[in-house]
């Protein structure tokens, strides 16, 4: 029984050296051995990537409120002539430069002036995108009848296009010809400091009879992880849906390419986003708003995610003006939670939220007072060691316990090693004298880990720490340490702890005691620093507590060195 603990440990340190080795198969470009999947399409061509109007139009010919929507209508009938060539428009507010091309007033290129690429530091990081490598657009038009979407050739109203100094706000706006009777007009409105985009829609109907035009609003990309994704942690990319009947729902893209996915269709409240790490764009419309729901392949290897509302009868010269938001930026979540219900959800901890919630708030609060993330991830390992106290006291006791005793224990396995029966039951009474429970250290143990899983799911999801600083060499926390300084003091930390620890009764457990720590510290080389940092505190502040805790019980600290080779045999 004194070994269940190691046992355990020993199952989670298993486990974790198979997820290790399944993504360094993929990192090498081999197959998954333990977890297939499917394989992900490849990167779209050249050829095909600067089309994603091809993207099919939601059905509105035939459908009606609450009708799945299916593929683009029949016929559609060929675009008004452009009254000026087709051009991209870049407007800029002091958060975000967007690019749009007149042709149905697309959304096709956006950077995010605050946040640095991620492996050039000298330029902008992207969102939307529209080249060779990536498709990421966001479309809208209408349906119904043959007019105007985001095919339609569109004029660009003059205007400002940058956001000077003393405005709040910047427009640009595009106008579709007649087109079915109809006339669209689009106004995207940028306001300072806000990666929230106002999008007006004005519905014009310029013809002899009434018509019942549907607008839709979908996001277009590609089935690829983004770039430079780390191979030892993957994140969700995707699409997502939330409505308050079903909440938060992720699709995966194999999903829709094989018709399992299933959205909540038809809804008046929510959003359809597209997540990726650290990033997420969204069409949100006002709550109490009829809309239907969809998620579908559209081309190669693409994929959209939207939502169509219904515009209302219109009669000969009557206009409707429906407005939108497209939010298109980082996951911070108390912005997030400022735009929309279930909007932060985007931000994804899985089944660890209830605990990753309130641990980021703590961060985030930590770091209004300290002003540097690193130090707010070494102020937060500390407030949870201090609430962990006692539970980990007890945890350090029983280890300091059974250091004690271990001498009378391998004298006794020694003497017995021919009666295993013997020596199980002249354990059991050593451990019953001494008031020994062998599961006192692992338990109290067993009982923090959600927390700590909770907390790394914190510091990889947390835009924030994105490009943030710690002190020297650590320029940004959620890259590798360039000089792996702190992945080799967390690797000699856990070695410390090992030699702490009161060594294992079998030889054999003893030496992979050793070597566990050494095989677990390589991943921590390429992990993001803020992690390896979050785990360093932990190790020196565990030691720490470890020490004070054995000298207390008269235990005096003594390193358990490994023994390799004869003098472990002989042992």
């Amino acid at each position: 029984m004194n070994d269940i603990r190691r046992t355990i440990l020993w199952v989670i340190f298993g486990f974790s050296m198979v997820l290790l080795w399944d993504k360094w198969q993929i990192h090498n470009g081999n197959k998954p051995t333990f977890f297939p999947a499917p394989q992900t399409a490849s990167a779209p061509a050249a050829g095909n990537a600067a089309k994603p109007a091809d993207a099919s139009v939601p059905q509105a010919a035939v459908a009606s409120a609450g009708d799945v929507p299916g593929s683009a209508p029949a016929a559609a009938a060929p675009a008004a002539a452009p009254a000026t060539p087709r051009q991209d428009v870049t407007v800029a507010s002091d958060v975000m430069r967007l690019t749009f091309d007149s042709e149905g007033g697309t959304l096709k290129a956006s950077e995010l002036l605050k946040y640095d690429d991620t492996t050039d530091k000298s330029k902008r990081m992207e969102l939307f995108e529209e080249n060779a490598r990536r498709v990421y657009v966001g479309q809208t038009g209408l349906i119904g009848g043959n007019f105007p979407t985001h095919k339609t050739p569109m004029t660009v109203v003059p205007g400002e296009r940058e956001l000077k100094d003393g405005q709040d706000s910047v427009q640009v706006r595009f106008e579709s010809a007649d087109l079915g009777g109809v006339k669209l007009v689009k106004t995207y409105t940028l306001k300072r400091g806000s990666y929230v985009i106002d999008v007006q829609h004005d519905v014009v109907n310029t013809g002899t009879a009434p018509v019942s035009p549907q607008l839709y609003l979908q996001l277009v990309r590609d089935g690829n992880k983004p770039e430079h994704e780390s191979s030892f942690y993957s994140t969700f990319t995707g699409p997502a849906v939330y409505t308050e009947a079903k909440k938060y729902h992720k699709v995966e893209f194999k999903d829709i390419a094989s018709g399992k996915a299933e959205v909540d269709k038809s809804s008046t409240n929510g959003y359809v986003a597209m997540v990726q790490h650290y990033f997420a764009s969204a069409w949100l419309l006002a709550d109490g708003t009829q809309r239907d729901n969809f998620v579908r392949k559209v081309g190669d290897n693409l994929y959209a995610v939207g939502m169509i509302t219904p515009v209302g009868t219109l009669a000969p010269g009557q206009t409707k003006t429906i407005g939108a938001r497209l939010f298109s930026g980082p996951q911070i979540e108390p912005m997030l939670e400022s735009l929309s219900p279930g909007l932060e959800l985007v931000k994804d901890y899985g089944w660890l939220t209830i605990l990753a919630k309130p641990l980021y708030w703590l961060l985030s609060e930590l770091h209004k007072f300290i002003g540097n993330w690193g130090w707010s991830i070494v102020a937060l390992v500390l407030l949870l060691k201090i609430a962990f106290y006692w539970l980990n006291a007890k945890a350090y006791a029983s280890m300091a316990k059974m250091k004690a005793i271990n001498p009378r224990i391998q004298e006794m396995r020694e003497r017995l090693k021919d009666k295993p029966q013997q020596m199980q039951q002249e354990m059991m009474r050593i451990y019953r004298e001494e008031k020994v429970n062998p599961m006192g250290g692992c338990l109290p143990i067993v009982i923090q880990i959600p927390v700590f899983m909770a907390l790394y799911w914190v510091l990889q999801s947390s835009v924030e720490i994105r490009n943030a600083p710690w002190i020297g060499w650590i320029h940004d926390l959620s890259s590798p340490d360039p000089f792996f300084i702190l992945p080799l003091l967390m690797t000699l930390s856990s070695l410390l702890q090992t030699a702490l620890n009161p060594a294992p009764p079998d030889p054999m457990q003893a030496k992979m005691m050793w070597i566990m720590p050494l095989m677990f510290s390589v991943m921590f080389f390429f992990f993001p620093a803020g992690l390896v940092l979050y785990w360093l505190t932990n190790n020196i502040l565990s030691i720490a507590q470890q020490w004070i805790i054995n000298k207390r019980m008269g235990v005096p600290p003594q390193f358990n060195l490994p023994k390799f080779g004869k003098a472990a045999e002989g042992k």
